[in-house]
């Protein structure tokens, strides 16, 4: 299986959806993400992925390649632009939306944008989880 989660700018959502999937997905799953732009790992993703223990600091904000598209078995866009902006799949491969809202969005004190990221890392986590759970059913490699 090989899973891919395209956002915007890969810095945030994406990189937690690929952080999650890699912590449970088989090992033998390739998992990436990549962004229509790239726009750089926001700290405060990479923060509270840790504090679940998850370390996604060693993960690249890339965009996205065609040949990240031609290996996908499965697509996850995880926000609105990203699944507008989609290219067309290849044969056979999969996608599905996620229609997250976006953590480095949030504002005012920081302990109330940290909130916001924390309950975007546990949704996501949740979804990744569903999703794993549902490919492993359908027999999906």
């Amino acid at each position: 299986m090989n899973l891919l989660f395209l956002c915007t700018g890969n810095a945030c959502r994406s990189q937690m959806a690929e952080g999650w999937a890699k912590h449970l997905a088989p090992p033998e799953w390739r998992i990436e993400s990549a962004g229509i732009e790239a726009h750089g790992k926001n700290p405060r993703a990479i923060a509270v992925m840790r504090e679940a223990g998850v370390d996604i600091s060693a993960q690249e904000s890339t965009r996205l390649t065609p040949g990240m598209l031609e290996r996908a078995d499965y697509v996850v866009t995880v926000c609105g632009n990203a699944d507008e902006r989609c290219p067309v799949l290849p044969a056979g491969a999969r996608k599905e939306h996620w229609p997250l809202g976006d953590p480095a969005a949030a504002c005012g004190p920081e302990e109330e944008i940290m909130a916001v990221f924390r309950s975007s890392r546990d949704e996501i986590e949740a979804r990744v989880r569903e999703l794993i759970e549902r490919l492993q059913e359908e027999g999906t490699p």
